[in-house]
């Protein structure tokens, strides 16, 4: 099949950055299309900390421009998003030998101060001997610190990004790689090969959001030669049987230097990460070591009481954080800043090339990326996203209970956790997936914990998911639920579908 169209703006990349630039472009009136190779966040956007936070341990490396951007996105995000972003307490024990209390207070002040908080409480002091998240710990520890930040599911993130651009107008295409991007005639010739077959866009801009393949985009699929920009720092996580009860985080300093968290994850486990090493491989063969098992598992058990081992892991993943190359001579010590390029101009074909990002700043890199687009292509609509909605996020921050509720009334034969579950994954968008259903029983064929064929259909028709790691691991989480039986059932039903 081929299929010629034009568009003004060809974004290479669906991760967070990608998704963010294509939406924010699409609404201000551009014609834009997208393409990712694999499926959306199959990199590294769905193998993050999960954190929407300003980065406290950012302040040490002096990225104040990053840590300001950071916070006050904070509460934007979670205003856009307040189905899959929610509010998280952090606690931070103050451990002898390492940093300062005095330093730890300066710091959070700082935070507390840069953050433009609205609805996220303050930082406060805790005496941990008497407090709730002082029990798991050792006894030596007394003081600690609590402060605010918020959690997101990365991959949906990414995902409700892209939907909302598609909704928008954006052609967004999946499991398409982009085989060549050439200067032609004043824009750029996109060779695709995907679920399409082969076919060519003709664009004014592209942009090039490759994350860890950002430099081979500009090596190999744009035809220059020594591009080198990032520096590709592998990040891995494990997931342990859940370790305590409360519902807070913990940032525990290490002897290195570095901070690890650890985060109460999908209601039965606690999330542990993240390393930082430098990674010299393909991108997509990126997986956690035994050293970084090691690393992880001997810091989380510094702090607590009971020692943390292989034996209560459940999962691990490992992705790989394109930063950009600023000479930092430690992974930890690379800028998390992003940076923008623009290469060529309106009569000759641009490219902007985007190194670096957080999910964080996603929404803020997007602005930066579009103020670049308007010296190229000239202005078209304003600024739009600040005050917007992702898909489903329609209601207040703060009333995600009450969403619940309102769901669960709705559907009063749906078990309770199910309606939290598909809240906290669709928000408003739950009531389309269950249509008129009663009862789980007229959600069609169950493969295993409370995912059925109802959810799975709304994920192949409105979600680009093809694939059961797809469904299982990047639009939910209930991979972590299922067995190779269940998932076999699974991958049955999407080859029946065709997929």
């Amino acid at each position: 099949m081929s299929l010629d169209h034009s568009v003004d703006i060809f974004v290479i990349g669906g991760g967070i950055n990608g998704a963010s630039v294509a939406r924010d472009a699409v609404g201000r009136g551009y014609t834009v299309a997208l393409a990712e190779m694999n499926d959306l966040a199959s990199g590294t956007s769905s193998a993050a900390t999960k954190l929407v936070h300003g980065g406290l341990r950012y302040l040490e490396h002096y990225e104040f421009r990053l840590v300001h951007e950071a916070l006050a996105e904070r509460e934007v995000l979670w205003a856009a998003a307040p189905h899959i972003i929610k509010p998280l307490r952090f606690v931070l024990p103050h451990h002898k030998g390492l940093r300062p209390a005095i330093v730890l207070r300066a710091g959070l002040a700082m935070y507390d101060y840069m953050g433009g908080r609205r609805l996220l409480p303050p930082t406060k002091t805790l005496d941990l001997t008497k407090d709730v998240t002082g029990k798991p710990l050792k006894p030596g520890y007394r003081l600690g610190f609590e402060y605010s930040d918020c959690w997101v599911d990365d991959a949906r993130f990414v995902v409700l990004n892209a939907r909302d651009a598609a909704d928008k107008g954006a052609t967004v295409y999946v499991r398409t790689k982009v085989t060549s991007a050439r200067r032609e005639n004043g824009g750029w010739r996109i060779d695709l090969d995907g679920e399409g077959g082969c076919q060519t866009v003709h664009a004014k801009l592209v942009v090039n959001a490759a994350g860890p393949w950002v430099d081979s985009v500009i090596n190999g699929t744009m035809g220059k030669n020594g591009a080198h920009n990032v520096r590709l720092v592998q990040g891995s996580h494990i997931v342990v049987r859940k370790l305590y009860d409360h519902d807070r985080c913990y940032i525990f300093q290490n002897g290195d230097g570095r901070v690890i968290f650890a985060i109460p994850y999908e209601d039965d486990f606690t999330l542990i990460g993240t390393t930082d090493l430098d990674y010299k491989g393909d991108p997509k063969d990126v997986k956690i070591s035994d050293a970084e098992t090691d690393y992880l598992l001997s810091a989380a058990s510094e702090y607590f009481a009971k020692p943390v081992t292989r034996d209560q892991m459940h999962w691990a993943y490992s992705g790989v954080r394109p930063l950009f190359d600023d000479g930092a001579s430690a992974a930890q010590e690379a800028t998390r800043d992003y940076v923008l390029k623009v290469d060529g101009d309106a009569a000759t074909g641009a490219a902007i090339n985007v190194f670096g990002g957080k999910l964080t700043t996603s929404r803020r890199l997007a602005e930066s990326v579009l103020e670049k687009i308007e010296h190229v292509l000239g202005k078209k609509g304003p600024a739009w996203t600040k005050k917007s909605t992702l898909p489903g996020g329609d209601f207040e921050p703060l009333a995600f209970d009450a969403e619940v509720r309102r769901l669960h009334k709705d559907y009063p034969g749906l078990p309770a956790n199910l309606a939290r579950r598909l809240t906290r994954l669709y928000g408003t968008k739950a009531r389309i997936l269950l249509g008129d259903a009663k009862d789980v029983s007229a959600l069609g064929q169950h493969f295993g914990w409370d995912l059925y064929a109802a959810e799975v259909d709304y994920l192949i028709a409105n979600e680009w998911a093809r694939t059961a790691q797809d469904v299982l691991w990047r639009r939910t989480k209930v991979g972590l639920r299922v067995g190779p039986e269940e998932v076999a059932a699974l991958e049955a039903y999407l080859a029946a579908k065709g997929h």
